[in-house]
């Protein structure tokens, strides 16, 4: 069971119509309001996380935060309808994401409009819920908070329980009935799991134990149904875990790669029979349905240390439309002048979302996506990383990601 969540709905129809046709991708950031015939779904790591429980909503409390006032810019200048935010630290009454509506996106930032989301839906994460168990095999099981190592052996990376959590704002009325959350699914589960091996020994890295126990999420997985007015969107929101901060057994690789691949059998018929959510109902998304996969999937198709088929497995989908290439007019700019690791990337950096430091880091990458069912008509997606000196531009680095929208009809 996933706890108790946290759930409000908006107002407001709009036409979302099936068809085939797609248009080239976008770098436009404006020009879009609410209330026409076009949706904008978005994804934006906002890197509103704090290395204490409750510090978050302190510091949303009132609204002097200059981060905060950043990401909320970042939100007002691109004005999605629906809305993944994720690194958002989780709290079980939703304190924190009432505040940063009520104290930052209802105001006007930096001369962007206020917006306001009367739908919001959050639920608890894996990351920093201790387990009691060795995961890192360092010898000793770390379960109290703020000691060394409490993090590595959580069911996901965390100082505390909800820290990197998500919340989703939206326009839209959530189906609330029809909401699925995977937090408890165990990785061992899936068939054919990727679970990780200790080169030295060739035996599994993880104990029968820790394998009974183990979750896959490092975060969450969530199957949103958003009510458009003309059918229902499911938005399938996640956050993987990075694949670095590894030893030789790659675990955190391995985790990636199938934590994408959860929505990439979720969403095809015959595939996802294993599935189970948190309330014991199994199976995957019903055929036909129509969905948007939206996150920080920690996995670039081109570049980085991650398994080479992580992200690949939904771009190439025969359900999901992957061609599609947001693009900004910051990235080409800040890969040149930043050289480093980008000047060995093969991917094109107008299509990067986050910059993770070039010496020694991977350089930016392209690792946040908003992807559409086919059948879904695009009319535009980009990602928001002006040009130094355009609006927002000095917004855009409340976070080292870049937030990600789509539009569809």
């Amino acid at each position: 069971m996933t706890g108790p969540r946290t759930l409000l709905a908006l107002t407001a129809a709009t036409a979302l119509l099936w068809s085939a046709a797609a248009v080239p991708a976008s770098a436009d950031h404006g020009g879009h309001r609410p209330g026409g015939a076009e949706v904008r779904f978005a994804t934006f790591n906002a890197s509103l996380n704090r290395p204490q429980e409750g510090e978050l909503a302190a510091d949303l409390a009132t609204p002097d935060d200059e981060q905060a006032k950043d990401a909320a810019e970042v939100i007002q200048r691109t004005r999605p309808d629906v809305l993944l935010v994720n690194e958002f630290d989780h709290d079980a009454e939703g304190r924190a994401a009432r505040l940063f509506q009520r104290n930052y996106l209802s105001r006007g930032q930096n001369g962007a409009e206020p917006i306001r989301y009367p739908y919001r839906y959050t639920a608890p994460s894996n990351t920093g819920v201790a387990t009691g168990l060795d995961l890192n095999n360092d010898g000793r099981a770390v379960t109290e908070p703020g000691q060394p190592g409490y993090g590595d052996d959580a069911y996901g990376f965390g100082a505390f329980p909800g820290q990197y959590g998500m919340v989703v704002y939206s326009r839209y009325p959530i189906d609330t009935d029809a909401v699925r959350t995977f937090q408890t699914f165990r990785w061992a589960d899936m068939p054919g799991a990727l679970l990780p091996t200790d080169p030295e020994t060739g035996e599994p890295f993880y104990s029968a134990e820790e394998r009974r126990e183990l979750r896959l999420s490092s975060k969450s997985h969530w199957d949103i149904p958003v009510r458009t007015g003309r059918g229902t969107v499911h938005l399938l929101a996640s956050h993987p875990t990075p694949p670095s901060f590894d030893g030789p057994e790659r675990r955190n690789v391995a985790r990636n790669h199938d934590e994408n691949r959860f929505f990439a059998d979720y969403v095809s018929p015959g595939r996802g029979g294993y599935i189970y959510d948190d309330e014991g109902r199994r199976g995957g998304l019903k055929p036909g349905a129509r969905f948007v996969i939206a996150g920080d999937l920690n996995a670039d198709p081109n570049d980085g240390d991650g398994h080479p088929r992580a992200v690949r497995q939904l771009l190439e989908h025969r359900r999901v439309n992957g061609g599609l290439l947001p693009a900004s007019e910051g990235g080409p700019l800040a890969a040149q002048a930043q050289g480093g690791a980008n000047t060995g990337h093969t991917g094109d950096p107008a299509h990067d979302t986050a910059d993770f430091g070039d010496v020694p880091g991977p350089g930016n990458l392209r690792v946040d996506y908003v992807l559409p069912s086919r059948g879904l008509p695009v009319r535009g997606t980009g990602v928001f990383w002006p040009a130094p000196g355009e609006p927002g531009a000095e917004a855009a680095g409340a976070s080292d990601h870049h937030l990600v929208w789509l539009d569809v009809r």
